[in-house]
């Protein structure tokens, strides 16, 4: 596991390195504020648990839909609403895990993660502030990363896998981009409707219905980043038309598609975008952004 530099020494003030790790099932990438810029993100739904870890002596600032709160991190699952991320002289660890294997690693179920961020302390007690001083110690993000993920497979909780049928549903719903019927998802699982959603929002955080929708989203959010029309990105991307576009887009990201844009233009949402690529999004083994 080696890390990977995507921004240091370019001139923006911004320490920035990612690295991806199959056996943890997701990836992470680490980012510090030498410029004094300050950590500013308009944070909208992604196909993964997100889990960011500061470790300077600045708190984390959250604005989400419960309201603000001041950490040293946070965890967000599937079911999160557009929320803002603020930090004087930030140094994070952030990292993105597939649902699957969140709900195997994390200790703690899906549905626990609602609509807004949990604190790490609330989630982890003290173990979380003797992380944080580890990683504020170290040197080097390879140390960092090594760290993190010796705290996140080293917790004291029994391995929980989904449901067979659950995970091929999943992978199935991202193989399209959440363009499939959930009739069908339930159908090749040999389940009812009602037994295959109630399992796969239990074990994932999301009926498959919104999980669909959200896989959809984030396949038009590279589209509309690339500088697409919007409705030529509604088209690819399945809609019914623009307008359906701009709803789901209003939904997982509380803009429209061209103010979603424009929050992908401060250098470390630009480097967080490359960085995740298309983890989760293009395969089932892989890891979204």
């Amino acid at each position: 596991m080696g890390e990977r530099d995507f921004a240091r020494g370019d001139g923006t003030g911004w320490d920035f390195a990612g690295v991806a790790d199959a056996e943890l099932g997701g990836a992470m990438i680490g980012y510090r504020d030498l410029g004094g810029s300050g950590l500013g993100l308009q944070v909208a739904g992604a196909a993964a648990i997100t889990v960011l870890i500061g470790f300077g002596e600045r708190e984390v600032i959250v604005d989400d839909a419960v309201g603000r709160s001041i950490s040293g991190g946070f965890v967000v699952g599937l079911p999160v609403e557009a929320m803002s991320v603020w930090s004087e002289r930030a140094e994070c660890v952030e990292v993105r895990l597939s649902p699957p294997g969140a709900y195997s690693l994390l200790g703690i179920a899906p549905t626990a993660l609602g609509r807004g961020a949990v604190g790490l302390e609330e989630l982890w007690g003290t173990r979380v502030g003797e992380l944080r001083e580890r990683l504020a110690e170290s040197r080097t993000w390879d140390e960092r990363f090594a760290l993190t993920k010796s705290f996140l497979t080293q917790g004291e909780r029994p391995m929980r896998l989904p449901d067979p049928e659950v995970l091929a549903g999943w992978h199935r719903i991202l193989r399209s981009h959440g363009r499939v019927r959930i009739g069908e998802l339930a159908e090749a699982a040999g389940w009812s409707h009602k037994r295959f959603g109630a399992r796969f929002e239990s074990q994932l955080g999301l009926t498959p219905k919104r999980a669909a929708m959200l896989v959809r989203f984030r396949y038009a959010v590279d589209g509309l980043l690339a500088g697409r029309p919007a409705a030529e990105v509604a088209v690819d991307s399945g809609y019914t038309d623009q307008a359906h576009l701009c709803r789901d887009v209003s939904i997982f990201a509380d803009r429209t598609p061209r103010a979603l844009s424009a929050a992908y233009e401060p250098a470390i949402s630009r480097y967080r975008y490359r960085a995740w690529g298309k983890f989760f999004q293009d395969r089932a083994e892989a890891t979204v952004r």
